[in-house]
């Protein structure tokens, strides 16, 4: 298919702050406001593309408000195509360094990029990338961070009774018998059909995982997510090697070659890159043939919008990792309907603010 050709006109940006419906504590910190940065690519041919970015600190948020007027004063005028914006972007950056911040923030544009194409071809995302829309299984992420077992039990009836068939929940107490106290109170208020993802942020050294670990094993968890600093591959293999219950790691791929190198430590059972860090749309087409290459599962990290038509066109897909933190400033928030999320049949990504509610939240 031969894809439009688009005229970056402008990039523009609106730092909001949107209170969450359920705080997220985890072995890091807890967050009960969601910094997003809205990002608009304006084109010469009046279609406009659209992404965002979850920012996890309101500070970041304001740097990366500032770094995206940098990106406006060198995008104006060029090809609207993600590797055209790519290779400007990193040129642009070189010397900073195309990492961290200036790596989202680049991921959002290319994000942006694809869904002006879309728009512009009159397509869904996911059918421009070579794939129908269709339901994917997603599980609730909303909540149940590092609070008490009963509050958990409680907790976890409700995301089930949001209209899904799975949930994950945060662990890394200070003591492992808590931990595990919590998981087996989940699990006997969700029941044993629904399942049950276990994420612990990075919380543990080797050792220490190796015990708690074992200890889930005869849990009937679907994953445990990010026991160990995310960039240890070989620790990580090593912990994958031993136990029963899959791994899970990915959210932190810094790019499609941070998880090149993941894949060929066998660092995990399963993966599940981060629109944001991976590369955004770009990136994840990279990561998802990756995954079908090592035919290992490829689930999604945030974003549920997006990864809705991504995952749609990947051939490894597993889970969508449902929140609804963007719900409150956007148009026509992503519906879930029998634990399956669907993407959007309008063209692009499907994502569309609500000016009113922008307004509302806005910080910057």
């Amino acid at each position: 298919m031969t894809r439009p050709a688009l005229t970056v006109r402008s990039v523009e940006a609106v730092l909001v702050l949107v209170p969450m419906r359920r705080p997220l504590g985890t072995s890091v910190t807890r967050i009960t406001d969601a910094p997003l940065l809205l990002l608009d690519l304006q084109t010469e041919e009046g279609v406009t593309g659209r992404a965002y970015l979850f920012c996890y600190l309101e500070s970041a948020g304001h740097a990366a408000l500032a770094l995206v007027r940098d990106v406006n004063q060198v995008l104006a005028g060029t090809s609207a195509t993600p590797a055209s914006v790519r290779s400007v972007l990193e040129g642009r950056f070189r010397l900073l360094g195309v990492r961290g911040l200036v790596a989202a923030v680049l991921a959002g544009v290319d994000a942006a990029c694809w869904d002006a194409l879309a728009i512009a071809a009159g397509l869904p995302l996911a059918r421009l990338l070579g794939a129908d829309p269709r339901p994917v299984p997603a599980y609730n992420s909303n909540g149940l961070g590092l609070i008490d077992a009963r509050a958990a039990a409680d907790e976890a009836q409700e995301l089930v009774a949001e209209g899904f068939r799975a949930v994950k929940m945060r662990l890394g107490r200070a003591d492992p018998s808590e931990d595990l106290a919590t998981v087996r109170a989940v699990r006997a208020a969700i029941g044993p059909d629904v399942e049950l993802m276990a994420d612990y942020n990075q919380a543990l050294g080797l050792a220490e995982a190796r015990d708690r670990c074992r200890a889930l094993d005869d849990e009937g968890l679907s994953w445990i997510e990010e026991p160990l600093r995310h960039d240890d591959y070989a620790a990580n293999a090593a912990l994958t090697a031993e136990l029963r219950t899959p791994v899970q790691l990915g959210e932190n791929f810094a790019g499609p070659r941070a998880m090149a190198l993941a894949l060929a430590h066998g660092a995990s059972d399963l993966v599940m890159p981060d629109l944001e860090r991976i590369g955004g749309v770009s990136g994840w087409i990279d990561a998802a043939a990756q995954a079908d290459t090592a035919g290992l599962p490829l689930s999604s990290h945030l974003f549920p919008e997006v990864s809705a038509h991504l995952l749609a066109a990947s051939p490894t897909a597993h889970w969508l990792e449902y929140v609804d933190w963007a719900n409150p400033i956007l148009d026509e928030p992503l519906l879930i309907t029998n634990g399956y999320a669907t993407a959007a049949e309008r063209p692009g990504s499907g994502i569309l603010w609500d000016p009113v509610a922008v307004a509302r939240h806005r910080i910057g």
